[in-house]
Order: structure tokens, then sequence, then C-alpha cells
């Protein structure tokens, strides 16, 4: 659900890709087609036409089998090179054919394994080869060169976007690193916090069992919860790794939450900001995540929300869990805008809200504006967890 947003933005992007596609594969037909019925004879068409139109099927479903969609598209291609050869037919393959090939060739290059990539991009060097070598007797050069420039543009454009996805993932898991450092930084306070209570709790019990012998099990209760808390803040670091720089405390409270939505204020639309009745009684990681959540959505709204006139934040609480919402009422964007929300910041507050076992829902509301959703569990008391 968190990310049914983000699924439809790119179900819409591929639809229209195909669709684009789509029309080339249909106008290079057309125009091939045309131009062979006028210079050659109305009966020479339909070969290249057909076979174009079988490779262009292959190239738009490529995504759901795409190393054997390319394989099939390559031995089409290829039977039709040794077909219109030995036939005497207008050399092959034709624009689209050419089209579909690059573009079976780019994609396996950005998304298949390395072997299975370059064994793709080698069967379309073949094809052109096979191409080139079949058209020399009788050729001007001018298809074998589309040819070559059709596939070397595949390989680029393949490659070129294969680096860019690499990057992207090597970013997002940059952050994601950064962002449980920070964490752990602060469990690890947490940590110091309620093993110095317990170190307390201990030397108080030693003097209550000299004169008060009968309050000795209430210190131990005492000793016993706070031993089990921090146990429970123990779990959470497991797999975390202590940053040495500086970092948010974790104890940014309500009255932080109130400077920090004061300043955005101060420079930005106005906020209304909603807080539980009393003070919080949270543990300081729920506390320091609520004010992060709250921080990096009034950043995005300042850096992509220009036209927000109103924002609300929104604490609320009840007996297991805490949830923040930030809201704004921006007009509706543009396709620019709202791909922009899902930048790397929300990848670190996804990272921390999920590392303690909350969720996060980020989306356009059904009127103008954007939400940013957080629902974090409030550990229950003596380490059930």
């Amino acid at each position: 659900m968190r990310d049914w947003w983000a699924g439809r933005r790119a179900i819409a992007g591929e639809a229209v890709v195909t669709g684009v596609l789509a029309a080339a594969f249909a106008g290079a037909l057309a125009v091939t087609a045309v131009a062979i019925a006028t210079s050659w004879d109305g009966t020479y068409w339909p070969f290249g036409f057909v076979a174009g139109t079988v490779v262009c099927a292959i190239a738009l479903v490529r995504r759901r089998h795409l190393l054997w969609a390319a394989a099939a598209g390559f031995a089409v291609g290829a039977i039709t090179i040794l077909a219109a050869w030995y036939a005497h037919l207008p050399r092959e393959p034709g624009p689209a054919m050419a089209l579909a090939l690059s573009v079976l060739v780019g994609s396996a290059l950005r998304t298949l394994p390395a072997r299975s990539a370059v064994a793709v991009a080698g069967g379309g060097l073949a094809v052109v080869v096979g191409a080139t070598l079949a058209a020399l007797p009788m050729s001007s050069g001018v298809i074998p060169t589309m040819n070559a420039v059709t596939w070397l543009t595949g390989v680029a454009l393949g490659l070129g976007l294969r680096r860019l996805d690499a990057r992207r993932v090597a970013v997002a898991a940059k952050v994601r690193r950064s962002e449980r450092l920070v964490l752990a930084r602060e469990l690890h306070d947490v940590v110091a916090h309620h093993v110095t209570g317990i170190v307390v709790a201990a030397q108080a019990a030693r003097l209550v069992a000299r004169k008060y012998p009968e309050r000795v099990d209430g210190s131990l209760a005492d000793i016993e919860g706070a031993g089990s808390d921090a146990l429970a803040a123990m779990r959470r670091v497991v797999g975390l790794l202590r940053d040495t720089e500086d970092a948010a405390p974790a104890g940014s409270g309500t009255e932080q939450l109130s400077a920090l939505v004061d300043r955005f204020a101060g420079q930005g639309p106005a906020v209304r900001l909603e807080l539980p009745a009393g003070e919080p009684t949270w543990p300081p990681e729920v506390t320091s995540t609520v004010y992060r959540v709250v921080q990096e959505s009034l950043t995005n709204i300042s850096r992509h929300a220009g036209q927000a006139h109103a924002v609300r934040v929104r604490v609320a609480q009840d007996r297991e869990s805490v949830t923040v919402e930030v809201t704004d009422d921006a007009p509706a964007p543009g396709p620019s805008r709202y791909p922009r929300r899902g930048g790397y910041g929300l990848v670190g507050m996804r990272e921390r809200v999920e590392a303690l076992g909350g969720t996060l829902v980020t989306g356009r509301e059904p009127g103008p504006g954007w939400s940013v959703r957080a629902t974090l569990p409030l550990p229950a008391r003596g380490g059930a967890r």
C-alpha cells in the first residue's frame, strides 16, 4: 500500500514508453512498405513487413522474458536475412526490424546480468554483420550503415541507463547506511542511559537492603525493568554500526519539534502543529524518529511544494503506537514534481521508521497536496519485545 503511488507512476511510465515505441515501429513499417512497393514491386513489401512486425511485437513484450525475447528476435532476424538473400528480396533487416533489435539489445544491457547482457549484445552484432555480408554484392552501404548505427545506439543507451541505475542504487544504499549509523548512535546513547540507571538502582538496592530489607523486592523490580528496556533497545541496534559524526540528539522532544516548526513557518507557508495532550513519555529512539520524519517532510515541502499555502503537522498517540502525519495543500502538480518527492531523503526516512518496526506511507491526497504518514510502535514496558 505504501508504494501504491510509486507503482502507478512506474506503470504509467512503462505504458508511455511502450506507446512511443509502438508508434515508431508502425511508422517505420509503413514507410518501408511504401518505399519497397514504389521502388521494387507491389508484391515485394509483405515479406519484410510481416518479418518486421513479428520482431517489433517481440520487442514490445520483451519485459516478460527479456533474454528469450532477444533470442527470438535475433532468430527471426537471422532467418529473414537468409531468406531475403536466397530469394533476392529487399535486404533485411529493414528500419523497423533494426529499431526493434536495437531496443532488445539496449534493454538487455540495462537490466540483465553481465554475461547475459554481453551475450545479447553479441547476438545483435552477429545479426548486423550477417546483414552486412548478405548485402555486400549489391548494397550501396546505406542499409549496413543504418544497421550498425542502430545497434551502436542500443548499446550506448543500454550501458548509459545501466550506469545510471547502478549509481541510483549505490546512492540509495549510502543513504540507508548513513541513516542506520545515525540511528545506531542514538540507540547506543539510549542503552548507555539504561545501563547507568541499572547501576544507580543496584547501588540504591544495596543501601536499602541494609536498612529496609522489605523494600529490596521493589528495588530489584526496578533493576529488572531497566535491564529489560536496555535489552529491547539493544535488539533494535543489532546490525547497525555506531557513527562518530554529529547527529540529532536522541531526546528531540516536543519543544524541539515546536522550534523546528516555528523555523519552517518563518520562512515558508503557515504550519499548524497538533501534539498529544501532556508531555509524551516516548522512548528516545521514537522521539527522535518523530522529529526526523517532520524535519524531512518539511524540507521536502520547501523544495518541491513552493505553491503550498498551509501545512499541517499532526502527532497522535495511542496505547500501542505513535502516528506522525505531515500534509500540505499544494495544487495538483505537473509530471515533474511528485516523482521528486520520492528522493533519497525518503529512503533514509523509511529506513529509520522500519528499523523501529514502523510503517511509512507517502503519496498524493485525494485533492491537492501531499501526505507523509509514519506509524511507530511503542515498545511494551519490561521488554515484551
